[in-house]
């Protein structure tokens, strides 16, 4: 997977002292995100003891999701999988085929007792463009598609409320089109995704679509940005 330019559209070949040029796509859709949304209104609070709790997401190519929620507070880690999909233990070629119905996903494991699922939310749809449908920036098909899966009545209602206040405040340019379904199943990826941005940080495919996004959160969303612990 190393240097896998299946993922992203360059103008030009990868070759020394090349400058690479971005698909004008993946460029309207960064425009198109938005500065500082909202906190949730409808959210749960502070639990006043510690503990874990999970929460799944998928917004495009899961190496920038896991980066994101690595280098948020109270995140105590972010796994690379697939969820939403009808074949039990797909692989990564199953589900790019586009025929399993998976969504590149992160499990997010949390502590209720110092982040919010509410908050998560609000730096998930920080971290990529809802409107943009089966598809993300340079990156198209249904296993790209922004998706939230929820595994309680509750997630289900704070994900819920959480898109329509962005609707209500016109948060985006475009409509949201981000699906909330039930988690039936997630499969963790294979090892070679398990933090593969943050392994190869001078990856193009990082450096133009991911890096970002972590710069976004750390500019946007100081409040809940942190570093985490170093090698």
């Amino acid at each position: 997977m190393f240097g896998n330019f299946g993922r992203m559209t360059l103008g030009l070949s990868l070759v020394a002292g090349t400058v690479f040029v971005l698909d004008n796509r993946a460029t309207a859709a960064s425009a198109s995100r938005p500065a500082a949304l909202p906190a949730a209104v409808v959210d749960d609070a502070l639990s006043p003891a510690a503990g874990d709790q999970t929460a799944v997401f998928a917004g495009g190519c899961f190496w920038g999701i896991q980066l994101v929620f690595e280098h948020v507070k109270g995140v105590k880690s972010a796994i690379s999988g697939y969820a939403g999909g009808t074949v039990a233990s797909p692989s990564y070629e199953e589900v790019s085929s586009g025929n399993t119905g998976h969504a590149e996903s992160v499990r997010v494991t949390y502590d209720p007792s110092k982040v919010t699922y509410g908050q998560l939310l609000r730096v998930f749809f920080t971290s990529h463009d809802p409107t943009e449908l089966n598809r993300q920036g340079p990156d198209v098909g249904t296993n790209y598609r922004s998706a939230i899966f929820y595994s309680s009545d509750a997630q289900k209602r704070i994900a819920t409320a959480y898109i329509a206040q962005l609707k209500q405040a016109k948060a985006f340019p475009r409509p949201i089109v981000t699906e909330v379904s039930p988690l039936h199943a997630f499969n963790v990826a294979e090892a070679y995704h398990q933090e593969y941005a943050t392994l190869h940080p001078h990856d193009p495919y990082i450096m133009i679509n991911d890096a970002p996004k972590v710069t976004n959160l750390r500019n946007e969303l100081p409040s809940l940005y942190t570093d985490p612990p170093k090698r």
